[in-house]
């Protein structure tokens, strides 16, 4: 990544090498949950980026990590540390 598009994201979460992901539920007007199941089946640690935090998440995917835009440094680097240490 960086992916600013949903397909672009799609494919990367099927096939691309990834440690750990940060998503937002709102990727272009489009809902990111098909790649988070994606990276959930591949067993690849992720959390979403929301305005809304978990009220902002569908039913089945509540409960999640998640990151509450807007957001500080300070919070995107532990909510990455967070990720990894499931690794």
């Amino acid at each position: 990544g960086p992916a600013a598009e949903l397909d672009e994201a799609m494919n990367l979460a099927v096939s691309a090498e990834i440690d750990a992901a940060l998503l937002d539920v709102n990727l272009g007007g489009k809902s990111i949950f098909p790649v988070a199941d994606a990276l959930k089946a591949r067993g690849v640690p992720f959390a979403f980026a929301s305005g809304y935090g978990e009220a902002g998440l569908s039913e089945e995917h509540r409960g999640a990590a998640v990151l509450q835009k807007p957001f500080r440094e300070a919070d995107l680097a532990r909510a990455l540390k967070g990720l990894m240490a499931t690794v």
